[in-house]
């Protein structure tokens, strides 16, 4: 319990440093997503170094593939992490969009639409969800512009016989979310989206299976998942209960939730803890059965992650940063922030606290926990660092991400070949291009952090550590705390 009290008093201590400009950095973290565009890119582009790239995706297989997002800092477009980033993004405004301001709101949902629409290419032909576009080991071996790339982007899809329960249900789940978003601003393209979810969710519970024995080395080990695909399923019915109400995708969750058992993991591959999270705000004022495990485990998932609770199983930073294995580690700051937050404001509106052993949590500590990540992230740290480009007088320069690496057609029109980067890889300059709002993966367990493209773990940003951490900055942006 000593270390648990040190490292209460260590975030409390972070929190309690600089304050952050929550607004600027909200409006940077939608901004990001423009930077990550794949397609034709529209008129009112802000990020204007990009420009259109992979406008054949998808004529190999006499598809319209074009659009969607780059996952990373590379130009292969993966589904799943794409699908996960756009359901977070959709839910990033159902739970916060009233905090974010007219315009952040309207880029907000430009970014999920950028995705949705995209998504419906994806599943556009019957018994087919396109799962993954560009050669990922020919693109992992070029530094080339998007707008240059001459790799292949052949396309690759589940289907019946070789099916893909966790990136079809991901689809899925984005599908729902968004259509929930978009109700109120075009009621016609929400109802299409939810049609469309419904069809891919079906197709992905009939022909259940996981897309790393289908399609292998095309996912694997970018993107391998690792979770099993029954969580997608769980998720992808919990998203279109809360999108439909009707009775049968919660008899389908109440019935499947049991298959579960990651109860202290989400992410783009291990949706439990957030099933728990978004079911629990339709049970949590109710003290029958029904509420059980959802309400059991969203608290266990509080307890085990908090680190003054004799629970904890996550580790911390000298300086507070929550630390877990695999990837980029800021996509466990951001989106475990982004579940505490949402589940405090269930808890509020029951009146409700959690019970972790002799520990009594309440929705507070919750927030304030959740504002210790996030002001990490933004410069409240041992290097007194942001490690979101654009904000703050100090920065990553060195981000492993071609597009931004490389320099624009607008300064060197020229195609640059696969090869023909590797300078620009290897050199110790600053990146001539600013991805403005990206979030990288992060310092080391030291909280020391090496500037370099070499160390792609630490300086390589993602659709998806951006994505929750949209909720978050819009829920701080109107929510001063001491």
């Amino acid at each position: 319990m000593i270390m648990a009290g040190i490292l209460l008093i260590m975030v409390m201590t972070q929190t309690s440093m600089a304050a952050q400009n929550y607004g600027e950095a909200l409006s940077k973290s939608i901004l990001f997503f423009e930077g990550q565009r794949s397609g034709k890119l529209p008129a009112n582009q802000r990020m204007t170094w990009r420009k259109h790239s992979a406008l054949k995706d998808g004529n190999l297989k006499q598809v319209d593939l074009v659009g969607g997002y780059y996952d990373a800092g590379d130009n292969v477009k993966f589904n799943f992490p794409m699908a996960f980033s756009t359901t977070m993004l959709a839910w990033s405004v159902i739970e916060f969009g009233e905090f974010m301001g007219v315009s952040d709101l309207k880029y907000a949902l430009d970014a999920i639409r950028w995705g949705t629409d995209y998504l419906m290419k994806a599943t556009s032909v019957p018994g087919i969800v396109f799962a993954v576009v560009g050669d990922p080991n020919a693109d992992h071996n070029c530094w080339e512009r998007p707008e240059d790339m001459d790799t292949s982007r052949r396309a690759f899809a589940v289907s019946k016989k070789f099916p893909g329960s966790e990136v079809s249900g991901e689809i899925a789940a984005a599908l729902a979310a968004s259509s929930i978003v978009f109700e109120k601003h075009h009621l016609g393209y929400s109802s299409r989206l939810l049609n469309r979810a419904r069809m891919v969710f079906e197709f992905a519970d009939k022909h259940r299976g996981s897309y790393n024995d289908s399609l292998g080395p095309w996912v694997c080990p970018f993107y391998c998942n690792f979770g099993g695909y029954q969580d997608e399923l769980v998720w992808g019915a919990a998203w279109l209960f809360k999108a439909t109400n009707l009775p049968k995708y919660w008899d389908y969750v109440n019935r499947e939730i049991h298959n579960l058992n990651n109860f202290g993991e989400f992410g783009w591959d291990t949706k439990d803890a957030g099933i728990n999270v978004l079911i629990s705000k339709f049970l949590i004022n109710s003290s029958s059965a029904a509420s059980k495990p959802f309400i059991t485990d969203a608290n266990k998932f509080v307890c085990a992650v908090l680190p003054d609770s004799p629970a904890a199983s996550v580790s911390y930073s000298p300086g507070g940063l929550l630390f877990k294995a695999r990837g980029s580690n800021m996509q466990h700051a951001t989106s475990y922030s982004f579940l505490f937050l949402a589940y405090a404001s269930y808890l509020k509106e029951s009146n409700s606290n959690i019970n972790c052993g002799h520990v009594l949590v309440t929705p507070e500590r919750l927030i304030q926990f959740a504002k210790s990540q996030v002001d990490y992230i933004l410069g409240n740290n041992p290097l007194k660092m942001s490690y979101m480009v654009g904000y703050g007088s100090k920065y990553p320069q060195r981000i492993h991400h071609r597009a931004s690496s490389l320099p624009s057609l607008d300064t060197q029109p020229n195609h640059i070949t696969c090869k023909g980067g590797s300078s620009y890889f290897e050199t110790q300059n600053p990146n001539p291009n600013l991805l403005v709002g990206a979030v990288v993966g992060g310092p080391d367990f030291t909280d020391s952090y090496s500037d370099s493209r070499l160390h792609f773990i630490h300086s390589e940003p993602t659709t998806y550590v951006n994505a929750p951490l949209v909720g978050a900055l819009a829920y701080f942006k109107s929510h001063s705390l001491s």
